[in-house]
């Protein structure tokens, strides 16, 4: 029994790895992508196109962002009972209300394009980007089903090299859709003696890759799916179970699963696009011009690629834990449930504290070694006053994924909701009373991450009586970090007087990842049957072990 359970967590720890390392190389291309998208369409560029982001982000919760969640929930719901024929009914089921959905929310931003950004974004430029990305909408919602599918039948390997390929089409239409735009747009602006029609006609061809990406992404699940039809058909007429779901049951369920994960992370980031309304409509009330807003927020986009790439392990491990937490909770199995939370939350702060301490001794050299031509000041300051709340972001995004999984679904719409309102006034206060400009766009996510925070650990201690530990899940990781980022700035300071550029950033950000690890390791923050759990683990611990890191310990 003992070494089925490890079997399982030591399996957990391996999908939710694999999950976690396609995000972080999805970001990785994310943010090397965007430099030279940047410098074709410059910071209003940048602008109109994460404006357009932000909406089109709310719209993808609303039509798809909750389906994988829910999906992979119910369809390991069945997979634990045995039930392969109902789960196959759940994907059924699925797929009807993502086309339903999708198609919907497609018209609406497609032909509401114009008002959306005139009106709520108060940047109407912007509705060129909105038209390009309504299609990927649909395309996005039949994707996040059979992500959903094959995360519930316990693989995370379609949904992984998925996103990897996805995000390589992107990158590659992006740029090229950015350029060959922005030349139309010129000649439109010429036409028409409006000098903003270029970055507005480029930050649309940029939005190009987000929707052939997210096709590619699809086909190839589509593949995988016809790949393993057989099999899974021949899993089913092995499935002893009597009763078959009704749909009607089904639709049923999967809207009372779907609501809550909508109503709790539109909320959770419909923060960007009240960020962006109110950041435009007050600074304008205070004499800045469209495009000085549009630049600023171009500023702020460059911040959010680095700040999502550590978030991203987050949202993996998350994803990855629902099925365990499901199963455990199924079998009414408290000590493996715990045991999941905490390895789940650890992992996650493993990465995010020391990426944190990172951003706030190297944000600036970093900026600057991805975007060379791009004065980085305002950029590397934004990194040093949200570094703090990447911390915070991460714990957040993983509490939300693990009161899903428990079934406490209206707990982070409640949560979401609080913070929301405390963010607003805060925002509020930091944009009009302390005038700190785009700033407060900043400081006010810290005070809403940090209350999610709060109330999420809060509820997890009343749904399951669970409570982190904190030597090994916070305090080791910020001591390491702290030495971390020390030593990080100052072999930069060092370098960077004698040699400069991005060579003393590189060796810089190499000195930061082998001190953290070395200090993480000397200081007991993960032991060998830990690192034994990750990918090549055991490849990794015969590393560690000829270099003098790891110590004979007891296994608890």
């Amino acid at each position: 029994m003992g070494k089925r359970k490890k079997s399982k967590g030591g399996s957990f720890l391996m999908q939710g790895s694999i999950l976690a390392a396609a995000g972080i190389i999805t970001k990785i291309i994310g943010a090397v992508y965007r430099i030279p998208m940047l410098n074709i369409m410059g910071l209003k560029g940048q602008g109109y196109y994460d404006m357009a982001f932000q909406v089109y982000s709310i719209a993808l919760i609303i039509s798809s962002y909750s389906l994988p969640v829910a999906v992979s929930k119910l369809v390991s719901l069945k997979m634990a009972a045995g039930e392969r024929k109902n789960a196959f009914r759940v994907l059924k089921a699925s797929l009807i209300i993502a086309t339903l959905s999708g198609v919907t929310i497609m018209v609406i931003v497609f032909f509401g394009a114009e008002a959306i950004a005139e009106y709520l974004m108060g940047a109407k430029m912007s509705c060129y980007s909105l038209k390009v990305l309504a299609p990927g909408l649909l395309i996005c919602a039949i994707m996040a089903v059979f992500r959903g599918y094959f995360q519930g039948m316990g693989t995370m390997i379609p949904t992984a090299i998925s996103q990897i390929i996805e995000q390589l089409l992107n990158a590659i239409v992006s740029v090229v859709g950015a350029a060959v735009l922005l030349e139309n747009g010129k000649q439109m602006a010429k036409m028409q003696g409006n000098n903003l029609l270029g970055p507005a006609y480029s930050a649309a061809g940029g939005t190009l890759g987000t929707v052939a990406g997210a096709l590619l992404g699809l086909l190839f699940l589509l593949f995988c799916y016809v790949a393993f039809r057989k099999p899974m058909m021949r899993q089913m007429k092995r499935d002893t179970s009597k009763e078959l779901d009704d749909y009607r049951a089904i639709f049923k369920l999967l809207i009372l699963t779907i609501a809550p994960i909508i109503l709790s992370t539109t909320i959770y980031n419909s923060a960007n696009v009240i960020d962006s309304a109110m950041f435009n409509k007050i600074m304008g009330a205070q004499g800045t011009s469209e495009a000085v807003c549009a630049e600023l927020l171009g500023k702020l986009g460059q911040y959010y690629t680095l700040f999502n790439v550590p978030l991203a392990v987050a949202s993996a491990l998350g994803s990855s834990v629902i099925p365990g937490l499901v199963s455990a909770a199924e079998n009414h199995d408290r000590r493996l449930l715990h045991n999941r939370i905490y390895t789940v939350i650890r992992y996650t702060m493993l990465i995010a504290i020391p990426s944190a301490f990172g951003f706030f001794a190297l944000g600036q050299p970093i900026m600057d070694f991805l975007w060379p031509n791009v004065d980085n000041v305002t950029q590397g300051i934004m990194l040093k006053i949200g570094a703090i709340s990447l911390v915070f972001y991460s714990l957040s995004t993983v509490t939300n994924t693990v009161l899903q999984g428990l079934d406490r679904m209206m707990e982070p719409v409640k949560n979401a909701m609080v913070s929301l309102i405390l963010h607003i006034v805060s925002l509020f206060i930091m944009l009009v009373m302390f005038k700190w400009g785009i700033y407060a766009l900043i400081g006010s996510k810290i005070v809403f991450s940090l209350c999610m925070c709060i109330m999420n650990a809060h509820d997890i201690r009343e749904a399951c009586g669970y409570l982190q530990e904190s030597r090994k899940t916070f305090v080791i990781p910020s001591i390491a970090g702290a030495v971390m980022a020390i030593l990080a700035w100052a072999v930069h300071f060092v370098l960077d007087t004698f040699i400069g550029g991005r060579i003393a950033t590189l060796i810089a950000l190499i000195v930061a990842v082998a001190v953290y690890a070395v200090v993480l390791l000397k200081m007991g923050g993960m032991s060998e049957k830990e690192l034994l759990g990750l990918p090549k683990g055991h490849q990794i611990v015969i590393v560690c072990k000829k270099c003098h890191l790891l110590k004979e310990r007891r296994y608890y």
